[in-house]
């Protein structure tokens, strides 16, 4: 045998390892590897047994389940269940708040929207996906703010609206057609209206033709709906806290963006104002801007005008918001190697080209654990619009123990509240870790 070859030949008598991939490999390594850790195993079990046990007792075995009153609850198990039919009696409030109870399929309607907007997102033949989402920041909220808000629509409202729908029409199409004949719409049109053959300018034509000619139906439908006004102080629950958590999430990356990008400008004055902006916001607790904008900011404006409390509210969230991102934005940038700017530079591109395909995707890569959490602060820190007398879903909570029927009922809608808002934010953050995995932008990195 030639000695620069070797073979393995196990002994007959040593007993084979121990799978350390298995399930039992991962309890020893990870629960029992050493005396310590196993004591700390032990103890992590017992207080995990009697906080739970102590939880489903109170939440379920002990719970009243039907009741009139908050009374007839403490007359049946006292203080040691909880108390779930005040909850179930409250739970269309806890969730749309003081909207009208035969208008709220159309809270329905704009939510079902907005989740028919962003399926094609995780279709793995749609091409367009960034074209897609981006359709959905810019014109969902159009279509969505005529089904929550309702009223008279004037011509300008319309045409919005329709632009809505529009978007909304034009993203399944999209959809389809990348799906299931590999092009875009715009192609797929051109070709079935026999103009694959023609110059560009004609085919340019024919898309814009066939857009308008969907934004007029759209317009036709639109025109033909008329939705009762249900003013904005009815909002609340849930849903008031989607609308502002939303919003400012929306608005708060992009604009982040712009202001990472203005403080490391080369130019004083763009930079100083987004340094003065980034520094303002930063200083201040987003419960005194809150407080700034309801209370102070009608005294700036001219006499007779009244600019809406959810309004005021929202725009303090999206401005606190952006000033936050900004920063997590820049420190994303500095991340980036000097390199790939002299590679950019070598290739002749653009400051622009050089921010938007080489710099910035590195960079929210990078920064993707730090935006979500962001956004993830973002959605709880929303329970202080309840300190300006929004109705969201932390005060809406708060109202059920203040019903003569339940007064005092506060921890079992807190309870609930507790869950809804685990919820989301272990959606948002196991999105992100989903994400990042994709992406590779975590550890491998």
């Amino acid at each position: 045998m030639p000695n620069d070859l070797q073979v393995f030949v196990p002994a007959p008598d040593r007993p084979a390892p121990l799978d350390s991939t298995g399930v039992v490999g991962w309890i020893r390594k990870n629960l029992f590897r050493d005396i310590p850790n196993t004591l700390m195993t032990i103890l992590g079990a017992y207080i995990l047994f009697v906080v739970v046990g102590a939880v489903l007792n109170w939440a379920i075995f002990n719970a009243v389940w039907s009741a009139n009153s908050r009374r007839e609850c403490l007359d049946a198990v006292g203080r040691s269940g909880a108390c779930w039919p005040g909850v179930f009696v409250w739970f269309e409030n806890l969730i749309y708040g003081l909207y009208p109870k035969d208008q709220v399929w159309r809270i329905n309607v704009g939510v079902l929207a907005l989740v028919l907007w962003m399926v094609p997102l995780w279709m793995p033949r749609v091409m367009s996906k960034v074209a897609i989402g981006l359709s959905a920041v810019a014109l969902y909220p159009l279509l969505a703010s005529y089904f929550f808000l309702g009223g008279d629509k004037g011509i300008i409202w319309t045409a919005l609206i329709a632009a809505g729908l529009t978007g909304l029409i034009w993203v399944w199409a999209t959809a389809l057609s990348e799906t299931f004949k590999g092009k875009t719409i715009g192609v797929l049109v051109v070709d079935s209206l026999g103009q694959a053959d023609a110059d560009e300018a004609r085919q340019r034509l024919t898309r814009r033709m066939a857009t308008l000619a969907v934004f007029i139906i759209a317009c036709l439908i639109i025109s033909s709906l008329s939705f009762v006004e249900v003013r904005t102080r009815f909002w609340g629950g849930l849903f008031l806290t989607l609308v502002i958590s939303g919003i400012g999430i929306t608005f708060s990356l992009p604009a982040g963006i712009m202001l990472a990008l203005g403080r490391r400008s080369n130019l004083p004055v763009i930079a100083m104002f987004s340094t003065l902006f980034i520094e303002l916001f930063r200083s201040v607790p987003l419960i005194t801007i809150l407080f700034m904008f309801n209370t102070m900011l009608p005294l700036f404006m001219p006499a007779g005008t009244e600019v809406n409390q959810l309004l005021r509210a929202i725009v303090a969230v999206c401005l606190f918001a952006a000033a936050y991102m900004a920063e997590i934005i820049r420190g994303g940038l500095q991340a980036i190697p000097k390199g790939q700017y002299e590679a950019a530079d070598a290739l002749g591109l653009t400051y622009w080209q050089t921010t938007s395909q080489v710099v910035l995707p590195q960079a929210l890569k990078i920064m993707i654990p730090a935006i979500v959490g962001n956004f993830i602060g973002l959605f709880k820190d929303t329970t202080l619009v309840s300190i300006i007398g929004l109705f969201d879903l932390m005060n809406m909570a708060r109202a059920i123990g203040e019903d003569t029927d339940w007064l005092g009922l506060f921890i079992e809608p807190f309870f609930v509240v507790s869950l809804i808002y685990f919820v989301f934010c272990f959606a948002m953050s196991s999105y992100s870790i989903g994400l990042e995995k994709k992406l590779a932008a975590g550890r491998d990195r």
